[in-house]
């Protein structure tokens, strides 16, 4: 079987790893790494047509290859979609680990969004997604990624000594802001594009009253949680000192948070762009309280929520002050902080992004500069290729998401230029975006199959074809520097 036909199988047959020739693979030859239509597991027309009239728009051939494999990726590989209940019920794996994760799941289909108005088929698949959402919220708030089987064990055999309350459905039990953030992101999305009220039931109801309850729990006024966490691992950022509670803080109003959107454990509890995040989704929750649920108590509610943890990110989640201001990455309320950025979204890089700020904030700008700078320890460059990555996968470790929401902020086409320059000298032969990559040798990366990065390469590309065509019109091969 040839290297193409390979890779295809590989990710048709859902393995987690692509076949070790695709790593040197040419990529002159550009025949598509996608399954073939009848082993892919989801068909969206519109998402068909989508990438038939961006490719036309793209003058560099290994580019429009790139895109052609990267954007449809979620759909071809991770996604299943059933019934449960008589009502639409939607799994999305992350890729190359048998699980969903509520972050990731809301992001991998994030781009398909635009198109879901006018294809019966997506819309299904989102009710399907939402409706699973609510479900494993319920199961419990606090977990980060959910079996495919709700009454089943964790199939992720690292959390099976881990110290916490391990409910059936639960793969890990990681409390991160973010999590609930991006279920509530993606449920507006999908009301606002289509104006399709029917998956917000009273299941998704009583999902958003306990997404504002456990959000307001974690600002531990008394200083308790029902949460804990431990995990032994030679890794520190896989555990959670004092006992599973973190390290101590001040209780200020800002909600507490375990773990990073990497899934690494916070130094601070504050995380600071993962606040930012909350106070955006309490208020999309509260617009759809009020206007799809008819609850005006808990849009009340979530908005009082926001507002709160508003006013103390005004005061406590800097460092500087006045014209020389930049959101700290984390603060403990005591006058601590940290400053770095991590690649995942929230991330402070990627708060225009994600409509946390306004995209030309002066307190933004200032911190999206220093992030991208020597001032943040997980920013590298070597080789042609700079970027942010994290503790996660250590150091010189570019994550092209990084990148990806990089150019997504930027009105310079330069900057846009150089980012899809660096993705595109990036993907090792094998067609695909990656987790990380080595700095100055793309060639040693992590995670063959990580649709997620997938997904937000192919809603770049489409961004830059409506907002700066001539990057992707350009013929040249586009060099990274």
């Amino acid at each position: 079987m040839g290297t193409a036909g390979a890779v295809a199988l590989a990710l048709a047959e859902g393995v987690g790893a692509l076949p070790e020739t695709a790593r040197g693979a040419s990529a002159a030859q550009f025949v598509s790494r996608r399954p073939a239509p009848a082993d892919r597991r989801f068909t969206s027309p519109a998402v068909e047509a989508e990438i038939a009239r961006v490719t036309k728009k793209i003058g560099d051939p290994e580019l429009a290859w790139l895109f052609a494999n990267c954007y449809p990726n979620t759909l071809d590989t991770t996604v299943e979609v059933g019934m449960r209940g008589g009502r639409p019920d939607t799994f999305v794996l992350t890729g190359d680990i048998p699980a969903m994760w509520l972050r990731d799941s809301s992001a991998q289909v994030w781009g398909y969004l635009p198109l879901a108005k006018s294809d019966a088929a997506l819309q299904r698949l989102y009710r399907g997604l939402i409706g699973r959402h609510a479900r494993s919220v319920l199961i419990d708030p606090y977990a980060n990624a959910f079996a495919r089987d709700p009454g089943a064990k964790s199939p992720l055999f690292w959390t099976a000594q881990d110290q916490t309350v391990m409910k059936p459905g639960v793969a890990e039990r990681k409390w991160e802001i973010d999590s609930l953030c991006h279920v509530v992101r993606l449920a507006r999305g999908y009301w606002h594009v289509t104006g399709d009220t029917t998956p917000f039931d009273a299941e998704w109801h009583r999902a958003a009253q306990l997404i504002v309850a456990t959000l307001r729990a974690e600002q531990r006024k008394d200083g308790t949680s029902p949460y804990r966490f431990q995990r032994s691992s030679p890794n520190p950022y896989d555990t959670v000192m004092l006992g599973g509670m973190g390290a101590p803080t001040r209780k200020i109003g800002l909600i507490h948070s375990m773990f990073r959107p990497s899934d690494d454990a916070c130094v601070f509890p504050f995380l600071i762009s993962a606040n930012l995040f909350a106070v955006r989704a309490l208020r999309w929750l509260a617009e759809l309280a009020g206007k799809v649920l008819n609850d005006a108590a808990l849009a009340q509610d979530a908005l009082a929520l926001a507002k709160e943890v508003e006013t103390a990110l005004a005061e406590f989640g800097r460092i500087g002050k006045d014209d020389d201001a930049v959101w700290a990455y984390e603060v403990d309320g005591f006058g601590n902080t940290l400053f770095m950025d991590d690649a995942n979204a929230p991330s402070l890089s990627s708060l225009a992004y994600l409509d946390c700020v306004p995209r030309y904030d002066p307190l933004f700008r200032r911190t999206e500069d220093r992030c991208w700078s020597a001032a943040n320890p997980y920013f590298f460059s070597n080789g042609g290729h700079s970027g942010i990555g994290g503790p996660h996968e250590g150091l010189d470790m570019i994550w092209p998401m990084s990148l990806m929401i990089r150019a997504l902020s930027t009105d310079m086409p330069s900057v846009a230029t150089g980012c899809i320059a660096q993705l595109k000298t990036s993907h090792a032969g094998t067609g695909f975006m990656h987790e990380a990559f080595e700095a100055g040798n793309p060639t040693h990366y992590t995670r063959p199959w990580f649709a997620w990065a997938n997904g937000l390469f192919g809603e770049l590309v489409i961004n830059l074809a409506r907002r700066m065509p001539r990057v992707l019109a350009a013929p040249s091969p586009l060099r990274p520097g």
